[in-house]
């Protein structure tokens, strides 16, 4: 179970939401405590705004991997840093290394990214969504079979379609490359989704980037509440 941790949220979503590198520390601690086993987070500058900086990415992994003790993926979507030769300076830039980091397949120059993280010895998620070209790019990739695995997010978040979209998604993947597959859904569709990838044996991930809400609607206090609940409805147990 990945939790993750904050996303795109902003202090506008809740006190709850992690955002500078001690409460995302914090907060990811929480969460392996309650059984997550690794954690995705998207850093951010002092003001607040996503960034791929070394000079931000580098203490939020220092921070996770020396409280939370699990491997620690950072994104790498373009809304961070929308040019690609940018972003190519970014991560060349680091001088600490995620243990992982999401490359969305469909999103401009997401193959040469994908190349520098693996030259560097950073693992990779492949991110592919739902109703983009993700699929049929990852298809043709010659570094499919490289990638750690692959992130289908579903981003039907109506909670009646989002499992069937779900299906769809992974139809559209085919083989992938023969990869793990991680499947996660969002907001609506996160607890339907997270439901379906355990009936069907799938990793997943849940967390305040994903859904703000419990199984039973009610507003989540933290991100390891979110796992723990994450945990009863994919079927999966604590190790004792």
């Amino acid at each position: 179970m990945q939790v993750c941790l904050n996303g795109s949220r902003a202090a506008a979503d809740g006190a709850q939401v992690p955002l500078t590198p001690d409460e995302l520390a914090r907060s990811a601690a929480e969460a392996v405590a309650a059984g997550a086993t690794e954690v995705h987070v998207h850093p951010r500058t002092p003001c607040g705004r996503e960034s791929l900086s070394a000079r931000v990415v580098g203490p939020v992994v220092e921070a996770l991997r020396e409280r939370a003790g699990v491997p620690v993926g950072v994104t790498t979507g373009a809304w961070a840093e929308p040019g690609p030769a940018t972003r190519l300076e970014r991560v060349r830039s680091w001088p600490v290394l995620p243990d992982f980091a999401s490359v969305n397949w469909h999103e401009p120059g997401a193959e040469e990214l994908a190349g520098l993280l693996l030259a560097r010895g950073v693992g990779v998620e492949a991110g592919i969504w739902s109703g983009t070209e993700g699929p049929a790019r990852f298809a043709a990739s010659p570094l499919g079979p490289r990638v750690l695995r692959v992130l289908a997010e579903v981003t039907d978040t109506d909670p009646a379609t989002a499992e069937a979209s779900a299906h769809a998604l992974l139809t559209s993947l085919g083989p992938a490359h023969g990869r793990p597959v991680l499947l996660h859904g969002e907001d609506g569709g996160a607890w339907p989704v997270l439901r379906l990838a355990g009936r069907l044996g799938l990793a997943t991930r849940i967390g305040l980037e994903d859904t703000l809400l419990l199984p039973d609607g009610q507003r989540a206090l933290s991100n390891a509440q979110l796992v723990a609940a994450g945990l009863v409805e994919h079927g999966g147990q604590r190790d004792q």
